[in-house]
């Protein structure tokens, strides 16, 4: 079941990031940031508790007709179950709501985002507001992830 994530998920959520982060899979997140930005997560929740955070997904507006997927993870023990499908899906209908015209994504797993119309850009083409958060990252200016965007 997704929900948007509350207060008391950030801890899961942060473990889970921290994670896939550990891995190298996708950059850490500062725990102080994750309560800051709580209003852009949903979170897949088991069905039966409400509780325990599967998986998560971050969607912050950028621009007038941008947002961006961010932090999206799903525990390993539950990949094959198209939880991930169904946060990026989630995302999409979350964009349209605010009118969002199209949703970009920056990644390690380019052909997971290919599966949804994604096609790659050059991180060059999206506006200077994103670098405000590149500015902060420990791989600035040396970035590696793939820029990707979806015209939705």
């Amino acid at each position: 079941m997704i929900r948007k994530a509350k207060i008391k998920d950030i801890p899961q959520i942060y473990r889970l990031l921290s994670d896939f982060a550990r891995q190298g899979s996708l950059l850490s997140r500062p725990l102080s940031k994750l309560y800051d930005d709580i209003r852009d997560f949903s979170v897949f929740v088991d069905p039966s508790s409400d509780e325990t955070v599967i998986g998560c997904c971050a969607l912050p507006v950028c621009w007038a007709d941008l947002a961006e997927i961010r932090s999206l993870a799903v525990r390993q023990d539950h990949w094959g179950k198209n939880i991930g499908t169904q946060l990026v899906e989630n995302a999409f209908d979350e964009a349209r709501v605010f009118d969002i015209q199209q949703v970009f994504a920056l990644t390690y797993v380019p052909a997971f985002f290919e599966k949804f119309g994604f096609s790659r850009i050059d991180r060059a083409d999206l506006p200077l507001k994103i670098w405000a958060d590149c500015i902060t990252c420990v791989k600035f200016p040396d970035c590696d992830e793939i820029a990707m965007m979806k015209i939705l």
